[in-house]
């Protein structure tokens, strides 16, 4: 990621560098980021090397590929040396294993007898298991040169494909013992990874911190398009529906950006065209692919069947049987698939694409030529082009509405489904009557009233930073109901700092800020709220 495309993640390398500079001072806390693929994980390990230098700590970064382990075993040893050296500022530094090794001859001779060792019987396949003994490399090191080290797994849970057995279970052992080594694991396969951490690398010493690594949030997205599309005839409406179509995806933000700076006469239609349309285009190219791959799997073009589903509104197993006339059970088997492959993923009753372009692919582009009853591809374009301008000025439609009359609108799709915020498992009552109402605060001066058969919502909705002083106001005018309150709710347009969480929580009130509410528009495939 380039620097103009860093944004939102300074709390992501203070935390790096903490535990880092902490190492040497005698506090060892490894960590694990984990999230979606292309949400910047590396990007921002790469922003920390590229800064962070220390005589003292050496960085060892390696992308772990399902490969052979006597393979894994070579790269880890040459990339460990290289480390080594460039940390102590050898003179004619190469990418050349036995020139790295004769160094270290001169500076740590028992460290790379251990190495030749490993090397000889890797090489001759006496041994298999050698993971223990490859990292313990590491403890050596400092024995001989006093020095620390960070090692970078990036997508570490590939290390349970190289074919050695009891791999983690090696890991866990060396963790345990280890006070001068600190281990920084990357992975976008959330699911196999919180399963690795908690099955096998859980430990009283040694474990895993878990960093949850998040698209950018609204005020970040509209920071990154405001600053890198400076200069271009592009209003903040557009903006709004660009945030909303990504996600606060860096990878994807960067993409369309780049896009139309490089074409600053064309459009967004323009771009979008040229990006997820035409043949040539590289999201188009990059969606095709991985399509192709899932397709490639054991349940075949149902695959794409069921995606295409989900990316158009039937996104529940029940919706997905009728409309496939399959059982249940034959579609929850091909949903495990999507599952395991990290494409979907579940909150309550609903699916979700985890990927949002892509789902939007699937169903602008991918679905509408599959439909399309000529082969004109000028014609396709064309429509394309037509629907996409169409969805634009829906959007800005539906963003010209106050928050309150978006959730309302929202309120009055639910159907006691189930879905998951924060944890916590909510049902979405069938609501018969949804109020306005108006509250004499400060901070909290709008709200809804909503009343179903055997319960009652309370929202207000605050435009500033919410206070403790707001959810005690709240808490006491929900007391005003005598009827039995099943939710109180505070949808709050700013961050919620922790103060204000812990007092809601006393109260027994919701904190919801714009991604907890955005969670349930994209479940229901309402725009998202940016404010």
């Amino acid at each position: 990621m380039k620097k103009e495309n860093f944004f939102d993640r300074r709390h992501y390398l203070d935390l790096l560098e903490k535990r880092i500079t902490d190492l040497k001072d005698g506090y060892r806390q490894n960590l694990a980021f984990i999230g979606d693929e292309l949400v910047g994980k590396t990007s921002i390990v790469f922003k920390l090397l590229n800064r962070f230098f220390d005589a003292g700590i050496v960085t060892v970064y390696l992308e772990v590929r399902p490969e052979k382990f006597q393979a894994f075993v070579k790269r880890f040893l040459g990339v460990l040396l290289y480390s080594f050296h460039s940390n102590a500022g050898t003179v004619g530094l190469k990418e050349d294993f036995d020139f790295l090794l004769e160094k270290t001859d001169a500076i740590a001779p028992r460290t790379a007898e251990k190495i030749r060792s490993l090397t000889r019987e890797i090489e001759n396949r006496k041994r298999d298991n050698v993971f223990a003994e490859l990292l313990s490399l590491c403890d050596t090191l400092h024995q001989e040169t006093n020095k620390y080290f960070v090692i970078f797994f990036d997508e570490f849970h590939n290390l349970e494909t190289l074919g050695s057995k009891d791999i983690f279970a090696e890991w866990s052992k060396v963790l345990i013992a280890q006070k001068h080594v600190l281990y920084v694991i990357l992975s976008s396969m959330k699911t196999r990874a919180h399963n690795i951490l908690s099955k096998h690398l859980c430990l009283l010493f040694g474990n895993f911190e878990i960093v949850s690594v998040e698209p950018f949030g609204p005020a970040a997205t509209e920071e990154y398009l405001a600053q890198n599309l400076r200069g271009l005839s592009i209003n903040k409406g557009t903006r709004d529906f660009l945030a909303h179509l990504t996600g606060g995806s860096p990878f994807y933000l960067h993409v369309i950006a780049d896009s139309l700076l490089k074409s600053p006469s064309s459009g967004v239609v323009d771009v979008l065209d040229e990006l997820l349309f035409a043949p040539a285009g590289v999201l188009n190219q990059r969606f095709t692919s991985c399509l192709k791959r899932l397709q490639d799997g054991v349940h075949g073009r149902d695959v794409s069947s069921v995606l295409f589903l989900i990316s158009n509104g039937q996104n529940k197993i029940r919706d997905i049987s009728q409309v496939t006339h399959k059982p249940a059970g034959e579609i929850k088997s091909l949903l495990t698939c999507l599952f395991e492959s990290e494409v979907i993923n579940r909150s309550g009753d609903f699916l979700r694409i985890n990927d949002r372009v892509f789902s939007f692919w699937l169903k602008f582009v991918y679905q509408q030529k599959l439909n399309s009853l000529t082969f004109d591809a000028k014609n396709q374009n064309l429509q394309f082009r037509k629907k996409l301008d169409a969805i634009i000025q829906e959007y800005l439609a539906h963003s010209n509405k106050s928050i309150l009359e978006r959730t309302a609108d929202l309120l009055k799709l639910f159907e006691d489904e189930s879905i998951q915020i924060e944890k916590k498992k909510l049902k979405l009552n069938r609501f018969r009557e949804i109020k306005p109402l108006e509250f004499n605060a400060n901070g909290i001066k709008e709200g809804l009233v909503c009343r179903s058969t055997d319960s009652l919502w309370l929202i207000g909705f605050n435009h500033d930073s919410l206070t403790e002083e707001d959810i005690s106001f709240f808490s006491k005018e929900c007391k005003k109901y005598k009827q039995k309150l099943q939710r109180k709710i505070i949808i709050s347009c700013k961050d919620i700092d922790a103060n204000s969480k812990l007092r809601a929580l006393e109260e027994k009130v919701w904190t919801w800020d714009l991604q907890n509410l955005n969670q349930i528009m994209d479940a229901f495939f309402k725009p998202r709220v940016i404010v």
